[in-house]
Order: C-alpha cells, then structure tokens, then sequence
C-alpha cells in the first residue's frame, strides 16, 4: 500500500470519526445530548428508555471502536498493535458499559459529572488519542 493511499485511507477514517460525532442526533437515540448540553447539575434526569440507549450507546462505541483500530492498523501496520488496541477496546467496554448501567438506572444528582464523563468515554474516541500516541512512544523505545 502506498503512503499517499494511506494517508487517504486515514484521512477518510477520521472523517468518518467526525461524521459519527456531526450526525450522532440522527443517528443514535441518546437523551443525555440535550440533557448534558444544558446546566444539567441543577436538573433532573431525563426521561429515557433504558435498553435502548445503552444499546445506542454500546453501537456508538463499537462503530468508534472499528474505525479507531483501522486507524492504529494503518499508523503502525502491525497486528499486534491492533490486537492489544482490541483487548484494551474490550476490558474498558466492559467496565465503563457497567458504570454507565449503574448511573443510567440509579440517577442521582451528585454523581452527574462521573456519569458524564464515564459517557464521554463510551461514545468519543477517545482511547484513540490515548493510545496513538502511546503506541508511537512504545515503537520509539523498540
């Protein structure tokens, strides 16, 4: 594969990134946007289907999880990136999908600003920015 199809191939993977992020009203049923958009300290939870947003959410976070490891697959063109990048993938879904149960069922007020940010991890790509870099510094030692 040569460098200018790579850096294509990337450039589309992180617009896709960005367009799951633009169209995620549209596209996945989460009543958190508005309710996290607002002074949401200060208010009541709002009303939500329980299974269907953590199914939403639990999507979100695959789709991201897909495009995240292509992403790492073609920055270091090593399996064994992508596969560690999997497991990591995998044991923080499994803890922050439980958390996020926790807080969707239990909603109380003074623990909003974990629930955000447990949700901020589910559904932005952010063990992406997390493990780029860490896996760059890890090629540099090796």
């Amino acid at each position: 594969m040569g460098r200018t199809f790579t850096y294509l191939l990337l450039f589309v993977l992180f617009g896709l990134l960005v367009l799951v992020r633009l169209f995620e009203d549209t596209l996945f049923y989460d009543p958190y946007l508005m309710f996290f958009q607002n002074d949401y300290l200060y208010i009541d939870s709002p009303r939500r289907e329980i299974f269907k947003v953590t199914l939403f959410t639990a999507l979100r976070y695959f789709i991201n999880t897909v495009i995240s490891l292509a992403i790492l697959y073609l920055c270091f063109k090593d399996t064994g990136v992508v596969k560690f990048g999997f497991i990591i993938y995998t044991i923080a879904f499994i803890f922050l999908i439980s958390a996020y149960l926790y807080f969707v069922i239990n909603p109380r007020q003074e623990d909003y600003y974990m629930f955000f940010n447990i949700r901020r991890f589910l559904i932005q790509p952010i063990f992406l920015l997390l493990l780029l870099p860490a896996f760059y510094y890890y090629r540099l030692k090796h």
